[in-house]
């Protein structure tokens, strides 16, 4: 099979997702395909309810109608932690991050959905437990090396520029080895530079473990370059979908993103 057949696999489908908090309608009647090996943006102006599709598809929160297939399961009704144990990683708008401990330690933190053995061989730490945590530990490297954090690592994460603990966030979720990748808005906050760097991240991320990342980002500029797919949301909506190019020029869109009538 080609790679641009696979690339059409969807992995996901996300049907007719409505969500409503109170009288405010978050989302509504909102379908998706994640396809395999593609990075598909999530955009819209600010209330566009883009944070609120990525906390139904990680069990944040439950829709009130429709259904998130996934490896022939729906999630809609399923609890954070087992979604996240099934291979679906998020990273934050606001970063979640242990914020007390060093980077190390955070990323350490991410493999316990991957640990077998129970607290107790754990305190006694032989055998089994020893080479585990060996292998974790590997692991962890690895993500350390690809993100170029070696001169953070010890670092507490309290301690570090903003730019520097949104990648702490990416590592955490990549410790994760997901089979999804949930990105909000992992460049918010950045300086031109940092941006670039992210972005470039992303991408090796993309190359290396050719599994689909969903991200939600702001700068068009970062969007065109680096993603194959854009799904425009407006007011809870699905306004569009489409190639990069498609988007660009999609009166719509500009209307949406310049607020005209």
């Amino acid at each position: 099979m080609s790679h641009s057949q696979k690339q059409n696999e969807p992995v996901m489908n996300i049907r007719r997702l409505s969500l409503r908090f109170g009288g405010l309608q978050a989302l509504s009647d909102v379908s998706v395909d994640i396809h395999s090996g593609e990075i598909l943006a999530i955009i819209g102006p600010n209330g566009a309810g883009k944070t609120c599709f990525l906390n139904c598809i990680n069990g944040f929160y439950h829709p009130n109608e429709g259904e998130i297939l996934y490896g022939g399961r729906d999630l809609t009704r399923m609890k954070p932690h087992r979604i996240a144990s099934l291979g679906i990683a998020r990273t934050f708008q606001n970063i979640e991050l242990f914020s007390g401990l060093t980077a190390l330690d955070n990323l350490m933190s991410a493999r316990h959905i991957h640990m077998k053995h129970g607290a107790l061989l754990g305190c006694l730490f032989f055998g089994p437990t020893r080479l585990e945590e060996i292998a974790h530990r590997e692991r962890v490297e690895e993500v350390i090396d690809l993100l170029e954090m070696e001169s953070i690592r010890k670092k507490t994460v309290g301690s570090l520029p903003y730019g520097q603990r949104k990648k702490v966030d990416l590592a955490r979720a990549l410790c994760m080895d997901p089979a999804i990748l949930l990105l909000d808005e992992p460049m918010a906050g950045m300086n031109v530079e940092e941006k670039e760097d992210m972005a470039r991240f992303i991408l090796d991320v993309y190359e290396l473990k050719k599994i689909p990342i969903v991200l939600i980002e702001h700068d068009m500029d970062v969007v065109m370059d680096i993603c194959h797919r854009i799904v425009v949301l407006d007011f809870g909506r699905k306004l569009v979908e489409g190639r990069p190019q498609e988007i660009k020029d999609d009166e719509r869109v500009i209307r949406a993103y310049l607020g005209e009538e």
